[in-house]
């Protein structure tokens, strides 16, 4: 009896694991057929802002980002042309900003605050594409200079941003 029962068990198991598609434990709901996706480089035009500062290296860093959430969240192939996903775009902001003063108006606190213009393309389905931007901050003490907190702003910054965007394509939230 109790042979009989784990034998049911182990194929209504079975059956609902294969019922449920392409899932991942991350939330990605990869539709049937994607094999693949492509992160082309997200160009830095920043600079072309008024009051946004150009950054070197910011374009190359942060297309490496998106493609290493993409490669940890999803069994997908990384290709660098005719990709089934097809992420592109640009950073149009990058800017330091006052946020608090002190009684002599000083600026006591500073914000950088990056902001991404994504378009996504899902050459499966085509409904899910869309253009949209991303945007996070990181606060610091006025007294910092940037350079000092770049690289742990850069990496909690892109972090938000890579999981909005995957979220966006793939999660649906």
């Amino acid at each position: 009896m109790i042979l009989k029962c784990n034998t049911y068990l182990l194929f209504l198991l079975s059956f609902l694991i294969i019922g449920c598609g392409n899932y991942s434990f991350t939330g990605a709901s990869i539709p049937e057929g994607t094999e693949s996706f492509q992160v082309n480089l997200f160009e830095n035009n920043s600079g072309n802002n008024v009051g946004s500062i150009f950054e070197p290296g910011l374009d190359r860093d942060f297309t490496v980002a998106l493609q290493n959430i993409l490669e940890n969240q999803t069994n997908l192939e990384m290709l660098q042309s005719n990709g089934d996903l097809v992420y592109e775009g640009e950073i149009i902001e990058y800017r330091v900003s006052p946020m608090t003063a002190t009684a002599n108006l000083d600026a006591a606190q500073n914000r950088l605050t990056i902001t991404i213009n994504v378009i996504f393309s899902n050459l499966k389905r085509e409904e899910d594409n869309f253009e949209r931007r991303f945007s996070f901050y990181y606060d610091f003490p006025a007294e910092q200079q940037l350079i000092s907190i770049k690289n742990e702003a850069h990496e909690i910054i892109f972090e938000r941003i890579t999981q909005d965007i995957f979220n966006a394509s793939l999660a649906k939230w």
